[in-house]
């Protein structure tokens, strides 16, 4: 797939059936909230989407640290409110061995037990990571000390189109070996819109030897603007046929949506035409976008939360 394709030539590819019964894994990604009204808008979503019964939902934790606290009290709130599985990300920015491992423990107490684990964005105005003193220097190393403090289930990042502080894909690789080495049993991918991007990548990452479940991240598209900002900062392509699609629709939401859920379902679609039954969504707290596109792709909300979700 060239960057230059089109959408309509992107989604001509053979026609292909879906076994009556086929697994489909998710999970979705929430953000700590800032105000009460922000609180009840995340609940709402955690309420709507639960009922797809995700494999988990995990929360998010801010550059440097930011929102420890704010992401401790959502995680905990999941997990004593809802059926649902709860991950708290974990970072290495900003605190030393003691004061991250002692976050770990008070998860591990409270009977969290999934953690995604990250080197960490730096804080604002830094241009740049650097490794607390006295602190995890990077994601596989916290992995190693979360492997100390508990049996944890480990998710790290992966990055299809290479992390931006990355040397080189190899580099880049080396790394994400290294965190699996060190004892994650899944990594999650940064978003992409270029499912060949991720092809290859599972490709490289297969013949490296890595062979826990990489999963993809999908990020459905509600600000194209936001979107592309972010994505420059971040390393992930933005191909033309997806400018393109957004074109005029500054004014104009609810099309918005409209055209992020068929992208996104698409997306999905093609990937499991190669053999993919899992994604990660990041659902921004939005729930209805997301909820639609589980919808596109065939699960109904379970009768008993916490069960896979199947496709008729």
């Amino acid at each position: 797939m060239t960057p230059n394709r089109t959408f309509a030539e992107r989604v001509e590819m053979p026609a292909y059936a879906l076994p009556s019964e086929v697994r489909l894994n998710v999970s979705f990604e929430f953000f700590p909230p800032k105000t009460p009204e922000a609180e009840e808008t995340l609940w709402r979503a955690v309420q709507r989407l639960e009922p797809m019964a995700p494999r988990f939902v995990s929360v998010t934790y801010g550059a440097g640290g930011t929102t420890r606290e704010r992401t401790h009290n959502t995680v905990r709130r999941i997990a004593a409110e809802s059926n649902l599985t709860a991950a708290a990300h974990l970072t290495c920015v900003g605190a030393t061995k003691d004061e991250v491992n002692a976050v770990a423990q008070d998860y591990w107490n409270s009977g969290i037990r999934h953690i995604v684990a990250l080197r960490g964005d730096p804080p604002e105005g830094q241009s740049g990571y650097s490794p607390h003193p006295k602190g995890y220097a990077r994601a596989a190393d916290l992995v190693e000390g979360l492997r100390r403090i508990g049996d944890f289930e480990i998710s790290v990042a992966a990055y299809p189109e290479m992390h931006p502080d990355s040397p080189s894909l190899e580099g880049d690789l080396d790394n994400l070996k290294r965190k699996i080495d060190a004892g994650a049993r899944r990594a999650i991918t940064q978003y992409f819109f270029d499912e060949q991007v991720f092809l290859r990548f599972l490709d490289r990452a297969r013949s490296a030897g890595i062979t826990v479940p990489i999963v993809p991240g999908i990020l459905p598209v509600t600000n194209f603007a936001t979107v592309k900002r972010f994505s420059e900062a971040c390393g992930a392509g933005v191909p033309r046929w997806l400018s393109e699609l957004f074109d005029g629709l500054d004014e104009d939401p609810q099309t918005r949506r409209l055209v992020a859920a068929t992208v996104a379902a698409q997306q999905c679609r093609v990937l499991q035409a190669n053999g993919i039954d899992e994604f990660h969504f990041y659902t921004l707290n939005r729930a209805d976008l997301t909820f639609a596109i589980c919808h596109i792709l065939g699960m109904r909300p379970s009768g008993a939360v916490g069960r896979t979700a199947v496709v008729e």
